[in-house]
């Protein structure tokens, strides 16, 4: 018999609910070109995979919409500030959580924590998040694991907002995005790869 991990529903209960409340959120704004700091025109939204929960035992894909903006001065294609980190495929509170379950335990037993707090990511992704450099996360305990701020924070904003849609301006606020603080990693994908993290 499969040993149940010990991860309280109220927890759950948060996580889900937090990360539920992203579905269909828009993120549309973007002062200027990332690379060369000139004007920017809009061009088209992207959907983007916020994270994979678990809903009534089914796997749900939540999706967010980000904003492409085309560059005036040098013709580069670039993204509205959202909460993910560069070249990951889920979004940054998602992967704080990986990387602070990671480093007290193996990556298949923190893809058995997340799957128990309702949240599917594959030991090989996690695997992949642990090995780059995002930086410090801000995090505090809660039930006897390590969250990071980014996610108690957006399930604190989410709270009671069934009636009002939740805007990305203040989706970013909680996940404290963007942050110059927060290193960018290394990672040597092609361009080509990086955009497929974006689903039509």
């Amino acid at each position: 018999m499969k040993k149940t991990l010990p991860v309280p529903p109220m927890l759950t209960d948060l996580v889900g609910h937090a990360l539920a409340s992203m579905d269909g959120v828009k993120f549309t704004r973007l002062d200027a070109c990332p690379s060369c700091s000139g004007p920017v025109t809009g061009h088209d939204l992207r959907a983007k995979r916020f994270a994979v929960i678990l809903e009534n035992g089914k796997e749900r894909t939540i999706r967010v919409s980000v904003k492409r903006f085309y560059c005036r001065r040098c013709g580069t294609l670039c993204y509205a500030d959202a909460p993910f980190y560069p070249d990951t495929r889920l979004a940054s509170p998602v992967v704080d959580l990986c990387l602070l379950l990671s480093q007290q335990m193996p990556f298949n037993r923190v893809a058995q924590y997340l799957r128990a707090m309702g949240i599917i990511v594959d030991r090989g992704t996690i695997r992949n998040y642990a090995s780059r450099d995002f930086g410090a996360i801000p995090a505090t305990e809660l039930f006897g694991l390590p969250l990071p701020l980014s996610l108690l924070n957006l399930a604190t904003s989410t709270l009671g907002r069934e009636r009002r849609p939740i805007v990305g301006a203040e989706v970013l606020a909680a996940c404290s995005f963007p942050s110059a603080g927060r290193a960018a990693p290394h990672d040597r994908r092609s361009s080509e790869e990086r955009d497929q993290r974006y689903e039509e």
